[in-house]
């Protein structure tokens, strides 16, 4: 008997939306965020050389390459590993198939309407714009509430902060308030830092135990004061970002939240885990985010260093360093492959973690802004090479899973 039409775009849909590309978040906002992001920063990068002759939308380079850095490149990875990690660590259902297709779809609308702003109404823009990060809290909020662990509730801010953030910036924008609209990328930036504190901080303690425990025999004891005392002074830190302080209130909350984190650094010694990479990487990253730490306690005590010297120490070597890191553990992970990264990828964090060394050099004026080409070329050479390595695992069928030891649930989840 013949299929009716109906019948058939159905059973089109079903195969299309069954592809193993759309059975996990990772799969597609990995993909196309890494990919938009080196697409922004190659556009920023040959703008600024006066190669190509780009008229932001916001009528503003530095407010445009910071807010698709945040909301359309980093936005998209944040996604893909929230919605990735919360059913394995939540219980909750994995959003797949065509809720899936729909999150990335309103990430592309976002973009187109960001690019077309002068063709569409300031209010569409916004809504369009802002729309995954609301869908997607709206799709995990009753698996969550469901779930014996309310704590994982607490991921759920980041959403919200990345799409309060926006709809901030795009009011600002429409009003021509270019002081509040970088005030919303700041608010976009903070739910980012959540994200880093959860990746950098439960992570990495976590990764950090299993790497001692089956290399070494030993433990890595969790502190819970230590814990509860390094949140407290990171929300801190981030309320003196936001909120309207004095730089030296500020600039002490931040001293007081890198303290903290030294303290809980050293005591996941590094020197043990040198021959696993994917833990060290995280490591080095939460290096440069305590130098963050310290760099704006400093500028708000030091005349002439500017808010943009901490800003590159997180945005390059903190964040550029774990988000490579937990992408690549998140490709290899959940595509059935060994947690061994490939050499050249070795090579892509190591590109990673030191330029950040020369962007924050020109930030403090030690070296020329003709640095800013080759900074920004080795960051597009670092995440093309992820691309190189893994843009096809996030397409093609994962390998079998395997089975790996017990206590290991929180790794295999992330």
């Amino acid at each position: 008997m013949e299929m009716t039409v109906n019948e058939m775009n159905n059973s089109m849909a079903s195969g299309f939306f069954s592809a193993p590309f759309w059975q996990s978040a990772f799969r597609p906002f990995y993909l196309f965020g890494v990919i938009y992001g080196l697409g922004v920063m190659g556009l920023w990068l040959l703008t600024t050389l006066g190669t190509v002759d780009f008229i932001p939308p916001m009528g503003s380079l530095q407010l445009w390459h910071g807010h698709e850095m945040v909301f359309g490149f980093s936005g998209a990875v944040v996604a893909g590993f929230i919605l990735t990690a919360l059913p394995g660590w939540a219980g909750t259902e994995e959003i797949r198939g065509g809720r899936l297709a729909l999150l990335v779809l309103l990430w592309f609308l976002g973009r187109i309407a960001v690019y077309g702003g002068g063709y569409i109404p300031g209010y569409a823009v916004l809504l369009l714009d802002s729309s995954l990060y609301l869908a997607a809290t709206i799709m995990v909020l009753p698996g969550l509430l469901r779930a014996q662990n309310r704590h994982y509730l607490a991921l759920l801010p980041i959403l919200l902060m990345l799409c309060g953030g926006n709809v901030i910036f795009h009011l600002a924008v429409r009003d021509g308030d270019m002081a509040r609209a970088s005030w919303g990328i700041q608010v976009g930036l903070m739910a980012i830092v959540v994200k880093f504190i959860l990746a950098g901080g439960f992570l990495a303690t976590v990764f950090t135990g299993n790497a001692l425990r089956q290399k070494k025999g030993l433990e890595l004891v969790i502190s819970p004061l230590l814990e509860y005392i390094s949140a407290l002074s990171l929300g801190l830190f981030i309320y003196g970002v936001l909120a309207d302080v004095s730089e030296e209130v500020a600039g002490s909350f931040a001293f007081m939240a890198a303290g903290v984190q030294l303290v809980r650094f050293l005591r996941w010694r590094t020197w043990l885990i040198l021959d696993a990479p994917l833990v060290l990487i995280m490591h080095l990253s939460y290096l440069w985010f305590i130098a963050a730490l310290i760099l704006f306690g400093v500028a708000a005590f030091v005349d002439g260093i500017g808010p943009q010297v901490w800003l590159h120490a997180f945005t390059i070597g903190a964040l550029g360093l774990m988000m490579l890191s937990l992408i690549t553990r998140v490709a290899l992970r959940h595509t059935g492959r060994p947690l061994v990264p490939a050499r050249v990828m070795i090579w892509s964090f190591a590109l990673m973690f030191f330029v950040a060394f020369p962007r924050v050099f020109v930030a403090l004026g030690f070296l020329s802004e003709s640095w800013l080409v080759v900074t920004a070329v080795i960051w597009l050479v670092s995440f093309a090479i992820y691309i190189m390595v893994h843009g096809l695992l996030l397409i093609k069928p994962g390998l079998p899973k395997r089975d790996g030891p017990k206590g290991r649930a929180v790794e295999s989840a992330s």
